[in-house]
């Protein structure tokens, strides 16, 4: 759910545009400036191990962390020296000191990862994951945990939890001291085991859930051929921006033109997101020379990045979201509907409007550390408030996108076959 920027060297040169490089590359290199600052640091302090992790998390944050005013706000230089003076003799008194630290800062995007989480989100960048097939996130305004999505397949997908579900407890354990890694790390666990969730939806009374653990295969790109009384049409639908997405969607496009679609329905909808580098590659499939989005840095730099001049695909189309549309796919959905591409149907995106590094502590644990925040291409800020769709569509919202009876995606056809029809109309005129 967190877009992440990656290594670029994970992907073919031909498929990620020169403005995709430069915002990947930018970052990946302030990560490996800071890396070089931590040796010489430790080394004169002749910090033990554990000491070391705790120092050399302070220094990342405090060279990358993307508001420098609120490192001044916590104070953070006597953070690094009040944590000192505590008792770190392992591992583990190690990554409570670093949370300590973290947690004056506020930001629960800005996270320690402990190994087995570490290695868990590495693996659902690269389209493995084990467990229930929920995507969290925080509910600033409650100090809760809330659903992003139940992702596709997913034991959490077939017992129908819907995105916006707020997560009390996990196996009796309250979210509020679980914290979001916490919890996330609790839902896993080995394969057949079962898990006890305590959800609240909206106002009702909170419920018990029983799921059981199961592999699940992410399938993040899906694509079928749609046909109308009169048109035929293409559907794509992501479900998550992985390293493999640019290329699936890239043979996905070229298969279904090869099927001589007429327009395309493109399916957002409980897209988390995932690595900022794979949603922008896609963006660069449908916007021809158009913005996809503005990063600003700590500095206060601006930087438009820029789709390519050649598209994949330039037919008409529309795009659903949801609230489950998040991070990474919200930057996707705003350059389309800024640049009057395509129009979006269906609810409220989820408003995630921050982007994180993902960097190894050499220990097995790792930091996630916002790095900067984007709008998109006219300047709307969407943190916390998301992205409002140009037409609403009805509720309630189906739980099964793209499955049998999805009332969304009829309504979409309809939408695309009108707007075939407008083109076919003015072309005769």
């Amino acid at each position: 759910m967190y877009p992440i920027v990656n290594d670029p060297s994970q992907y073919p040169q031909h498929a990620v545009s020169r403005a995709v490089r430069r915002l990947v590359e930018s970052l990946a290199t302030t990560v490996m400036v800071i890396g070089l600052l931590l040796t010489p640091i430790s080394r004169i302090q002749a910090l033990s191990d554990s000491q070391k992790l705790v120092v050399d998390s302070w220094q990342l944050i405090n060279q990358a962390y993307w508001n420098p005013k609120r490192l001044e706000d916590v104070h953070w230089r006597r953070q690094r020296q009040r944590t000192l003076e505590k008792t770190i003799q392992s591992s583990e008194e190690a990554y409570a000191a670093i949370e300590s630290m973290l947690a004056q800062i506020g930001d629960p995007y800005t996270r320690l990862l402990r190994p087995k989480d570490y290695a868990a989100l590495k693996d659902s960048t690269n389209g493995s994951l084990s467990g229930v097939g929920l995507r969290l996130g925080p509910d600033d305004r409650q100090d809760q945990l809330i659903v992003i999505s139940a992702l596709d397949g997913s034991p959490a997908a077939d017992a129908d939890v819907m995105s916006g579900t707020r997560l009390l407890a996990v196996d009796g354990q309250e979210v509020e001291s679980l914290g979001l890694e916490g919890a996330a790390n609790a839902l896993r666990g080995e394969i057949g085991t079962q898990v006890i969730l305590t959800l609240q939806q909206g106002s009702s009374e909170p419920k018990e859930l029983i799921l059981e653990r199961r592999n699940v295969d992410l399938r993040p790109v899906r694509t079928r051929r749609l046909r109308t009384e009169s048109h035929t049409l293409g559907y794509l639908r992501v479900t998550q921006f992985t390293e493999g997405v640019p290329k699936q969607v890239s043979e996905a496009l070229n298969e279904l033109q090869e099927k001589e679609i007429e327009g395309l329905v493109l399916d957002l909808r409980n897209n988390s997101g995932g690595l900022v580098s794979s949603g922008l590659t896609v963006a660069d499939d449908f916007l021809s020379g158009n913005a996809i989005v503005e990063t600003r840095n700590r500095e206060g730099i601006t930087d438009t990045i820029q789709a390519g001049a050649s598209t994949l695909y330039d037919g008409p189309m529309v795009t659903l979201v949801n609230g489950g549309t998040a991070s990474a796919s919200e930057i996707l959905a705003g350059a389309l509907q800024d640049s009057s591409r395509s129009v979006l149907l269906g609810n409220r995106t989820f408003g995630k409007g921050l982007i994180q590094t993902l960097t190894s502590l050499g220990d097995g644990s790792g930091l996630a550390i916002t790095v900067a925040g984007y709008v998109t291409p006219s300047g709307r800020d969407i943190q916390n408030a998301g992205i409002e769709p140009d037409k609403f569509l009805s509720s309630p919202e189906p739980l099964n996108p793209g499955g049998e009876g999805d009332r969304w995606l009829n309504e979409a056809e309809q939408w695309m076959t009108s707007l075939l029809a407008l083109k076919d109309n003015s072309s005769t005129s």
